[in-house]
């Protein structure tokens, strides 16, 4: 049986949908088990009146002169869900972000939201494999894997950054899932246990304290208990 699951970004004013942010990026990317087909959905949006601070516009630049002939949420949106369909849709830190973010849209415009049993995050999937990594960025995660960033060197796009992380969700379906956490947890436990200087042997140590020390402790005591 085929699996089809949609990777997808989204780029927005701000971070704030609850103060007005809105989505001006969309971009998904088709995977079937696991490959890409080729099929992809990519919007740019109206953000209708919503102005772009310099700071967000340095990190996708996408401006509001380039966004006033593109079609906004309204029309955009249905389109989305028709492209998602039923099947699976992923994004990185998409349960922080990015679905939350959609979904307010969605819902603002009377149209269903994408249900959590569809969502998937793919910086869970990358916590529950066998990485040693520090970071679970999109981008630290593409470099592990030797997945070139050029593309997005200059500026962050929604379909650049969604079929990036189709790449990398195709290397990360082929790594070992972690062991069980509670199963580290056990041996860890047991390590320390079985650690000589635990149980009853461990000695008991005194050391002798220096006159001066002992003095100027006991006139810090005297001065907190007075």
């Amino acid at each position: 049986m085929t699996e089809r699951i949609i990777c997808f970004d989204i780029e927005t004013t701000g971070f704030d949908y609850l103060r007005g942010d809105r989505c001006i990026d969309i971009g998904a990317v088709e995977l079937i088990d696991g490959e890409m087909t080729g099929v992809n959905f990519h919007e740019y949006i109206n953000p209708e009146g919503k102005i772009i601070p310099p700071e967000t516009y340095m990190v996708h630049k996408i401006s509001n002169a380039f966004l006033e002939d593109k079609p906004t949420m309204a029309v955009v949106a249905p389109k989305f869900l028709e492209f998602i369909g039923n099947d699976k849709i992923m994004a990185h830190n998409g349960l922080d972000f990015d679905f939350p973010f959609i979904n307010y849209e969605l819902k603002n415009l009377g149209l269903p939201e994408i249900p959590l049993s569809q969502q998937m995050d793919s910086i869970v999937i990358a916590r529950t494999r066998a990485l040693n990594l520090k970071s679970f960025s999109l981008d630290a995660l593409a470099k592990f894997f030797g997945i070139s960033l050029a593309e997005r060197a200059d500026a962050h796009g929604a379909l650049i950054d969604a079929e990036l992380l189709a790449r990398v969700y195709h290397e990360l379906i082929k790594v070992d899932v972690a062991p069980d956490i509670q199963d580290i947890i056990a041996k860890q436990h047991a390590a320390f246990l079985s650690h000589p200087k635990i149980g009853a042997n461990f000695p008991h140590r005194t050391y002798t304290v220096a006159q001066n020390e002992q003095a100027a402790h006991d006139e810090f005591m005297k001065k907190i208990t007075a």
